[in-house]
């Protein structure tokens, strides 16, 4: 990996904190770290690939309000299902997604775009994240904003 960008484990085995500076090349390695991970945590492919689409489209914001080489933390983490009688942990059912950037006043926007307007070069992505990720939100930090976004299997 590049200096700009670090892995580390998250506590939980399913899921991982990942460094790195907002670039496409950044971008495609934390897409393929997702799937990596969720694969390995035995994650389906549908969940998967939403958490990897959900993952682009708050990065693309992020670069959108903050600007290229923003450092930017991202976070994803499986959450179990819970067995009934407390035995434990059973299979995933939905997956957080975080990612930080340091700019708090810089908040996601909807810009009004109707999912179908075919004319519509862009604007489709909370949109997409609200149908994904329903009740999503975003968080001051001390250091900036958190947005914050469960993502449960389809259908659930």
């Amino acid at each position: 990996m590049s200096p700009a960008l670090g892995w580390y484990p998250a506590v939980n085995p399913a899921g991982f904190v990942l460094h790195l500076s907002a670039t496409p090349r950044h971008l495609s390695a934390a897409r393929r770290l997702v799937e990596k991970t969720l694969c390995g945590a035995g994650v389906d492919a549908d969940l998967t690939d939403s958490v990897q689409l959900v993952l682009s489209e708050l990065y693309g914001n992020a670069v959108r309000a903050c600007g290229d080489f923003v450092p930017l933390v991202a976070e994803v983490e499986v959450e179990p299902e819970s067995v009934p009688g407390g035995a434990g942990a059973g299979a995933p059912s939905a997956v957080w997604v975080r990612l930080h950037d340091p700019y708090r006043t810089a908040r996601p926007r909807r810009t009004g775009v109707r999912m179908d307007d075919p004319e519509a070069e862009s604007g489709r992505g909370l949109p997409i994240v609200d149908l994904l990720a329903p009740g999503w939100d975003v968080t001051a930090t001390p250091v900036g904003k958190q947005v914050r976004c469960r993502v449960p299997v389809p259908g659930r």
